[in-house]
């Protein structure tokens, strides 16, 4: 009767550990194939950012298609029209789709 009982006790503490063992596991999953890409892509657009200069083309996030005139601190201006600018936070900025697949062309050429 007590070596039943002591098996049952180490059973129990097997349990419990194959329990934080597979919550540790989750975890792990989650991070790989959540977290981490969406990590990835956010230090892409911090990067594409402060990496804009003058007379690149961008799209805002209002969906207003323009070229990049001054760059200023937090900010900057953006020809939409001829003689039409506006000024923009830099956070507002994103990439022009029409220049990210031209990018992506170019490093497939160059593959």
């Amino acid at each position: 009767m007590l070596s039943f009982v002591m098996l049952q006790a180490a059973a129990g503490q097997n349990a419990g550990l194959m329990n934080i063992l597979m919550i540790v596991a989750i975890i792990a999953v989650f991070y790989f194939f959540m977290i981490r890409p969406q990590q990835k892509k956010a230090k892409k657009l911090r990067e594409f950012r402060e990496g804009i200069q003058e007379g690149q083309k961008v799209v805002t996030a209002g969906g207003i298609y323009g070229k990049v005139k001054k760059v200023k601190d937090t900010t900057f201006v953006v020809e939409i029209a001829p003689n039409v600018s506006i000024t923009i936070d830099k956070g507002s900025v994103f990439e022009s789709p029409a220049d990210a697949q031209q990018d992506a062309q170019n490093q497939q050429t160059q593959k």
